[in-house]
């Protein structure tokens, strides 16, 4: 027993080194950031342009790469992405589409679910619907509201009309 004392006191002077790696470890792991997001945005002309860009300077650089669908002859998009793109561009890879209304969002996200029913990829679909509609959904999102992951609605007489939709409250 008298050459037990020993070795139980180096042991407990040990102890606190040993269980330092494994702290760091574990706060390393809980500190980690979410997995990057590849996005899908469709973007329409005028206010649906800049109603997206509003929702994307709100996201974390986990939504990125940023992919953009527009309308050839819509320049004034094209310009506006452009500029808002070159203030955050950075590069990472699952799927997410974002859109609030356009109706080129509506054959972009039925494509989207289509590749991923034959297994090719999955996209989750954020649907946002414009803060203009305050008591109707807009043609787009009646047809999304049953095809998207989220359906987000910015008015509460949508949420109760649609109790899929998520209410968040005004977000543009």
């Amino acid at each position: 027993m008298g050459s037990l004392l020993p070795w139980l006191g180096t042991a407990a002077l040990l102890l606190p080194l040993l269980l330092i790696p494994l702290v760091r470890l574990e706060r390393r792991r809980r500190g980690r950031r979410t997995p990057p997001l590849s996005l899908l945005v469709v973007a329409g002309s005028g206010g649906h342009t800049t109603e997206i860009l509003r929702l994307l300077s709100c996201l974390s650089e986990s939504y990125s790469p940023r992919h953009y669908i527009l309308a050839d002859s819509d320049k004034m998009s094209e310009a506006k992405i452009r500029s808002f793109e070159q203030k955050r561009a950075e590069t990472f890879s699952n799927s997410q589409i974002l859109c609030n209304g356009p109706g080129t969002c509506v054959p972009v996200c039925i494509s989207a679910l289509l590749l991923g029913l034959l297994g090719l990829k999955r996209a989750i679909i954020v649907y946002v619907e414009s803060i203009c509609r305050v008591e109707t959904l807009s043609l787009s999102g009646k047809i999304l509201y049953y095809f998207s992951d989220y359906f987000i609605v910015q008015w509460p007489a949508l949420k109760e009309k649609y109790p899929k939709s998520v209410f968040l409250g005004r977000i543009v």
